[in-house]
């Protein structure tokens, strides 16, 4: 391809000449494209702002008290061994499962496909909720890292298999040539082509650790976010509750470092010549059986459990728990906020991720940074933000729908940007050149180029955002207009007051609510790989 475009470029004659060797232009020109990035970035900060100015005001002599006492040490503890052993977790079965369904000769394997990207649908509080309902006792770490890994493996395995789908399986059966085994082609080849899905996806299930509350709540589960609510709930403790965020916030600066080191600068975009050759599946033979029961027992337990009990839930309850002048408001709003802000939030971010693929630099991933450590933050510490800047600087906004719309876009940002990131990694560059040294304008370009290959990850990173308004709490709780009801808020205040029939309607909608979006996810996901 590049040969050919080359040959294109020099009978352009001098146009081609300008062009050839250079970066491509961004479509509003980099000066515009760093400016709304920057803008993106301060406006991210708010939260964080917000938490270190409070801390400033504590005093130091006070905020080393609150955060250097044996409280602290239990929460840091049970959040890093939330993280530790959750994290590999999801990274072994979304790997794993990306790996049967794409790379062998798995029966079944579309529907194996789509099967493991449903757990998505299934809010993590309506997963503690079935769990909870199944064994009344569950509690502790390890049933905090049950829920947790059954919740969010998918944020591993949806990237990976579209990252299996798209790579060019000529590497391996060179490698296979030369040879090397089946598992020796997976270690040394097939799993450094996946570091950027796994590193993204990796983060994502980190960050949801650090951020979910209502999932650990339901089982007495203690970490920084559980503790900062009831700090703001039952005693209104800000100062308290503040310094509990302050170590969240270096628990994420920590978890960025990593993931940005892990990422690395290679490319994984394909810009040779010829066809793309079709995967050779490897036969599982023995392991057919045992692969098989594996992906039955991970399905069943991560989205045939919750499905049961809240159906169980419905059945007991009878025909007295629809009522329709409660959860139709519910449904209707819950589809209002989750269209607008999944569309807004993935505008905001493509300027991010387009510095990020297209001119690395040390500044754009301060920028990306930014991002990330504001939806690390507990929802309940953003919604506080807005409530104290709207009625301290613009009172008319308070409680209004934009306050709430911008509180979705910083939570859920990074949804967006991961999967912008990766469609605009795999969009060569070149293609872009190609078609400016042609004498494309740079807008032209963006839009039959960068645009139409990076559109599958932007509808992705859509879907994603989408599902997590719908499954939002605690921002909702604090930052929506009075008379608005949500599925998300509707079922935990029933589930709060231990009224499960009553709760299970709304975690019914939700799950049906989401299901279709989690489809749609997987669909653009092939579309990804090329499929």
């Amino acid at each position: 391809m590049s040969t050919d475009l080359s040959a294109s470029g020099t009978q352009a004659g001098s146009t081609t000449t300008a062009g050839k060797g250079k970066r491509p232009r961004p479509p509003f020109g980099v000066s515009t494209v760093s400016v709304l990035a920057i803008l993106t970035a301060l406006f991210s900060l708010l939260p964080l702002g917000y938490v270190v100015y409070m801390t400033a005001a504590t005093g130091w002599d006070t905020a080393v008290e609150l955060i250097f006492r044996p409280r602290v040490a239990e929460l840091l503890l049970n959040t890093i061994l939330l993280m530790v052993i959750t994290v590999p977790a999801c990274l072994v079965l979304g790997v794993g499962g990306a790996w049967l369904v794409e790379r062998t000769k798995l029966r079944g394997h579309r529907w194996w496909a789509v099967a493991l990207a449903a757990p998505l649908a299934i809010p993590a509080f309506v997963n503690s909720y079935s769990w909870v309902s199944a064994v009344p006792s569950l509690a502790g770490i390890w049933s905090g890292v049950l829920i947790a890994t059954l919740s969010y493996f998918p944020l591993v395995y949806i990237p990976a298999a579209a990252t299996l789908g798209r790579l060019d399986p000529a590497i391996e059966q060179s490698a296979a040539s030369l040879g090397l085994g089946p598992w020796a082609v997976f270690f040394r080849v097939v799993l450094p082509q996946l570091r950027i899905a796994m590193s993204g996806g990796a983060l994502l299930v980190a960050l949801h650790l650090l951020a979910e509350y209502g999932a650990f709540a339901m089982i007495r589960f203690d970490t920084f976010t559980t503790a900062i609510m009831v700090q703001f709930q039952s005693t209104f403790n800000g100062t308290a509750g503040n310094m509990l965020a302050s170590v969240l916030v270096f628990l994420c600066l920590i978890l960025l470092v990593v993931e940005v080191r892990s990422r690395g600068t290679a490319r994984y975009a394909r810009i040779g010549s010829g066809a793309q050759a079709k995967a050779t599946r490897m036969p599982l033979g023995l392991y057919q059986v045992p692969a098989q029961l594996a992906l039955l027992a991970l399905t069943v337990l991560a989205f045939g459990v919750p499905v049961w009990f809240v159906l169980r839930w419905i059945v007991a309850g009878g025909l007295d728990v629809w009522a329709a002048d409660e959860f139709i408001p519910a449904l209707l709003q819950t589809l209002m906020y989750g269209a607008v802000g999944a569309l807004v939030t993935t505008i905001v971010a493509f300027p991010m991720a387009y510095l990020a693929v297209r001119r690395p630099s040390w500044f754009s991933k301060m920028l990306e940074l930014s991002n990330y450590i504001t939806s690390s933050l507990p929802g309940i510490v953003v919604g506080l933000a807005f409530v104290t800047v709207s009625i301290r600087v613009l009172p008319g906004v308070y409680q209004t729908a934009g306050v709430l719309i911008a509180a979705y876009v910083l939570l859920f940002l990074p949804r967006a940007l991961v999967n912008l990131r990766a469609g605009l990694a795999q969009a060569p560059k070149e293609l872009d050149e190609a078609a400016q040294s042609l004498g494309k304008a740079p807008l032209v370009s963006f839009f039959r180029v960068t645009l139409r290959l990076s559109a599958p990850a932007a509808a992705g990173g859509a879907a994603l955002v989408f599902l997590a308004i719908v499954n939002e709490l605690t921002a909702t709780l604090l930052l929506s207009p009075n008379g608005t009801r949500t599925l998300a808020t509707e079922f935990w205040s029933k589930s709060s007051e231990i009224d499960y029939t009553g709760a299970a309607p709304y975690a019914l909608l939700m799950i049906l609510l989401s299901a279709p979006m989690t489809y749609l996810l997987f669909q653009q996901s092939k579309k990804v790989a090329g499929q």
